[in-house]
């Protein structure tokens, strides 16, 4: 789940490796935390895709006119 810490955590990872640099312990643990930033993100995605439901409404065919009624565009 995604929580403000790890936002936080994320952003300050960033915020570092912009800066002065990731360790390696840091650029791992920036990695796993945005896999499971991104992993939560998909879920969700998934979760709401899956709840949708399309309806197609089959309506009669009707002849659609542009422009305004009576004017003829050739003159």
């Amino acid at each position: 789940m995604i929580t403000k810490e790890l936002i936080a955590r994320i952003n300050e990872l960033s915020r570092k490796q912009r800066t002065t640099g990731l360790t390696a312990a840091e650029k791992e643990e920036q990695t796993r935390l945005r896999a499971a930033y991104l992993a939560d993100i998909r879920a969700q995605v998934k979760g709401m895709l899956d709840r949708v439901e399309i309806v197609d409404v089959v309506e009669e065919e009707r002849t659609v006119r542009r422009g305004i009624p009576g004017k003829d565009k050739r003159r």
